[in-house]
């Protein structure tokens, strides 16, 4: 770890546009190669077989072929205190909120026409048999702190504050035939803003816990714009039934993120809405970028999932273009990480909804005080719309 030093294996936008490709391509056909077995394979190989649904009978939820003007919002809190004990580092906090439906798609600030810029020209508009479709629209700030917030010198052994304030758009497209859905997202942000110290030291004092002292230290001190595209390939497995949903996802992003990743998740419990509209698999740190349920019937569920993450890159540990006091180079970083998630929702049959996530992952840092893993939690208040 250098001070005021620019890492040097920070990947060219050429680098991570040809590895998002190609994680994709590599996914595909190992995905959909289930659907090609033969009528003579083995009822278990079968499974996957669209023609052999009678092997997996699933209840009929709302597919809905039109989408509404405005489907759902939802306003989410992550904070580290939302979990048993005392902490308050790393991770510290998230505030954001979204909406989906046509009007989030045409929204003033919406990022939906470039997104779409970047889909076609990928080929993710042309995916044959998709023919639900949902766009959302996001808008966030999370922060980042170390562990000895008091104090105000550069902690050059512990991960450094960082912060980020965003706009976000996603698109989803889905073919209920074969169970899979594909999503895409375009995320703007700025780096390195006072608002993210000002907010924590604001509620602290508030809530008589002690300030945070160096943020003048953080990544992109002053602001630096950022961004970040991601593309994900989520398929239902055979193993769902009316009361049980398990998915795999394959996803790949470049930006401030870059990184490829595969999860494996569930969701079991009174099921009402579309597999598809529950994905807590997409969530990166504060920014969920994923469809909230728009079912207005009453469900509960328990849910959860892993995931494994082959991480090139990160802004928030290691810098970007402008100086930064503490920031790590990619050789001091984990660049595979382990995810897990558990969470619980309840909807009302108004539309409200009430969730609550433990979420955690391995060390990012190899060594020093900030080589430690990373826990927090979260709440969602959601509202569905007919």
């Amino acid at each position: 770890m250098t001070e005021n030093t620019r890492d040097s294996l920070f990947p060219s936008p050429g680098f991570r546009v040809a590895s998002l490709l190609a994680i994709i391509m590599l996914a595909s056909p190992g995905l959909t190669a289930a659907a090609s077995l033969s009528d003579t394979a083995s009822p278990l190989a079968r499974a996957g077989d669209p023609g052999f649904a009678e092997m997996r009978p699933r209840q009929s939820r709302p597919q809905p072929q039109q989408e509404r003007e405005t489907g759902s919002w939802a306003l989410t809190l992550d904070n580290d205190m939302l979990v048993p004990g005392t902490r308050d580092q790393d991770y510290t906090y998230g505030l954001s909120m979204a909406a989906t439906g046509t009007r989030a798609r045409d929204f003033l600030l919406s990022l939906d026409t470039p997104l779409g810029w970047i889909d076609t020209a990928l080929g993710l508009n042309s995916l044959s048999g998709s023919r639900v479709r949902g766009h959302s629209f996001e808008t966030g700030i999370f922060g980042f702190t170390p562990e000895q917030k008091e104090r105000p010198e550069p902690l050059y052994d512990d991960r450094p504050y960082a912060s980020m304030i965003y706009l976000s758009s996603s698109r989803v497209q889905v073919n209920p035939d074969d169970q899979v859905a594909w999503h895409s997202t375009l995320t703007l942000g700025a780096l390195g803003l006072d608002l993210a110290g000002n907010i924590q030291n604001g509620v602290h004092k508030v809530v008589g816990s002690e300030q945070a002292e160096g943020w003048d230290h953080q990544i992109s001190d002053g602001g630096e714009p950022t961004a970040r595209y991601a593309v994900a390939r989520q398929k239902s497995l055979p193993i769902s039934s009316d009361n049980l949903e398990v998915k795999s996802t394959v996803e790949g992003s470049v930006g401030y993120l870059t990184e490829a990743r595969w999860s494996l998740s569930f969701r079991a419990g009174r099921l009402r809405s579309p597999w598809w509209q529950s994905n807590p698999e997409l969530t990166r740190y504060g920014e969920r970028n994923n469809t909230t349920a728009t079912s207005e019937d009453n469900e509960h569920y328990v849910w959860g999932g892993i995931a494994l993450v082959g991480r090139a890159y990160n802004a928030f540990l290691q810098g970007q273009f402008r100086d930064s006091d503490v920031r790590y180079h990619s050789d001091e970083v984990n660049h595979g990480v382990a995810e897990a998630w558990l969470g619980y929702t309840y909807a009302f049959s108004d539309g409200y909804r009430l969730s609550y996530v433990l979420r955690g992952h391995t060390s990012e840092l190899k060594e020093g005080v900030g080589d430690r893993n990373v826990l927090w939690g979260g709440l969602v208040f959601a509202k569905t719309f007919d």
